[in-house]
């Protein structure tokens, strides 16, 4: 068998394993790789623009250690409308409802969009007034408000990217979106340090021994590049594209699940539907972007070699998670389905099966990253001060990041289940309740308990101690099993009905593309 052979075997369409029935490690691993796939592409925006930004200049380091929390918030408010509708899909489509699951995606892309471009003109008008509240430096603050800027202009079409991936997740494609990425993570890579030096002092230029192709094409364009700016440029250039190209697969529905223009028209009534659902995620992703913005406060205490430090170990903790993430998505998906199915002993033997392998992977992950802490922050910087900050960040965290996969296997269990609520209280206690206090107590200690401040190992221990302690949390509310009997799907708001349904499918479901029914890839 040939190595082509072999890689291609690692990855199964949605039609070549069933998430509802038979054996669960397989169609596990089949779902969840092409999402740490996608994730690691995913990251490899942020990392492009670390290591290029890292060239540039420490503040611009420092200025994206702010910036990345803040995107992560801005997306966090409009993120319950895309798990909501991954949901309504994934328990949909086990329940063999497709043209309700056709109905979901659809108005989930509607106020996705919606709810993305609210935010992001927020987010364009008072990023740089929030840069200063969360202790960015003078220096800093105005890259921050350069890059982030861009990044809320193009909220929009970033958010319906990520709608896409996780809609084709709830249908079981997880493919398509990873194919996807692939093409758009090569644009952002290529465009990076063109649209942040341009051509003048280019790094890359340098590394590939084109000093004089640099000089031509300054001498042609007197272009110097954007800066911070030029980062976010390449980033939301990319994401526009990969959002394009997915609007366009699920119009056409040849892959995955579809959408229709004419069930995207705004549905106020199933819009609650989806808000019932969605805020409790919602309100976790902002409590996580929440914790790591209020997090940069205690970090700002500290030079910006700190908070340079910092950021880039928040980076890796990204990569390293990524395993962990995409089989909580992976579990998601299948605890959906067989909740739809009426299999909730299926799920629950998923949520276990994944817990204990994550933990085996991340541990192993983190003796790892123990190990070789300061190579891996030399990646990224020159400076010896940020290398030195972020070897003992990394050998702090490493050693929990095994109990990260456990407590991530359980709260995509109850997602997937529609316990939202729930999940967003386990990860609410560990980071707002557990993790932030007890960083700013260690750090900055009350006077009259007579205790000397930690220091930025108190932050470390902070971390650790929350991954531990979230685990053990997230296990334990797992057992009690009330998420056994929750099936959101008939929950009060506007839904189609089994006639509504089947003439559905008949109208469009099988229509050949160029038929009246069949919405064309270039209607909006």
């Amino acid at each position: 068998m040939s190595l082509r052979e072999r890689v291609s075997g690692l990855f199964k369409g949605r039609d070549e394993f069933d998430l509802t029935s038979g054996e669960i490690g397989k169609p596990l691993f089949y779902l969840s790789l092409p999402i740490v796939v996608t994730n690691l592409l995913q990251t490899a925006y942020n990392l492009a623009d670390t290591f290029w930004l890292g060239q540039y200049s420490t503040e611009a380091l420092a200025a994206i250690s702010f910036a990345f929390p803040m995107v992560f918030l801005l997306i966090a408010f409009g993120m319950g409308v895309s798990v909501a509708g991954s949901i309504l899909v994934a328990q949909h489509t086990g329940a063999e409802e497709p043209g309700k699951a056709e109905y979901a995606a659809s108005q989930t892309v509607t106020f996705a969009i919606l709810v993305a471009s609210l935010f992001g003109a927020v987010g364009f008008l008072g990023v740089e007034s929030f840069a200063g509240i969360l202790g960015a430096q003078p220096a800093v603050a105005p890259l921050v408000g350069d890059y982030m800027r861009v990044i809320s202009a193009g909220l929009p079409v970033m958010f319906g990217f990520f709608v896409f991936i996780s809609l084709m997740r709830g249908y079981g494609d997880t493919i398509t979106p990873m194919l996807v990425m692939f093409g758009t993570v090569v644009f952002n890579i290529v465009a990076d340090p063109f649209l942040i030096f341009g051509f003048e002092s280019n790094p890359l230029f340098g590394m590939l021994g084109l000093g004089g192709l640099e000089a031509t094409l300054f001498s042609l364009t007197g272009y110097t590049g954007n800066g911070v700016a030029g980062a976010a440029y390449a980033t939301v250039f990319s994401r526009g594209l990969a959002f394009v190209v997915g609007i366009a697969i699920m119009l056409r529905g040849s892959r995955g699940v579809q959408i229709h223009l004419r069930e995207m028209v705004p549905d106020f009534g199933y819009a609650r539907k989806l808000v019932r659902i969605g805020i409790p995620a919602s309100v976790e992703g902002t409590g996580r972007a929440l914790s790591v913005n209020l997090m940069l406060v205690v970090v700002g205490f500290f030079p910006t070699t700190v908070v340079a430090g910092f950021g880039i170990a928040v980076r890796v903790f990204s990569v390293v998670f990524l395993p962990a993430i995409a089989v909580a998505r992976g579990v998601e998906t299948m605890t959906g389905q067989n909740i739809g199915a009426e299999k909730p002993d299926r799920a629950a033997a998923a949520a276990k099966l994944a817990s204990r392998v994550m933990f085996a992977i991340l541990l192993g992950v983190g003796v790892v990253t123990w190990v070789a802490a300061a190579p891996i922050a030399a990646v990224f910087t020159n400076d010896p001060e940020v290398i030195r900050v972020t070897e003992e960040f990394l050998r702090w965290v490493a050693p929990t990041f095994g109990f990260i996969g456990v407590m991530r296997s359980y709260n995509g269990s109850l997602r997937g289940a529609g316990k939202t609520l729930t999940a967003a209280a386990i990860s609410i206690s560990m980071l707002g309740v557990i993790r932030l206090p007890l960083a700013y107590f260690a750090v900055r200690p009350p006077a009259v308990l007579g205790i000397e401040s930690l220091g930025t190992i108190g932050i470390w221990i902070a971390f650790a101690v929350s991954n531990t302690l979230g685990a053990i949390i997230a296990w334990g509310w797992y057992q009690r099993g009330t998420w056994r009997d929750a099936d959101v799907r008939d929950e009060p708001g506007p839904a189609l009905g089994d006639d509504a349904t089947e003439a559905d499918e008949s109208e469009s479901g099988d229509a050949e593309p160029g038929d009246p029914g069949e919405p064309t890839v270039g209607d909006d």
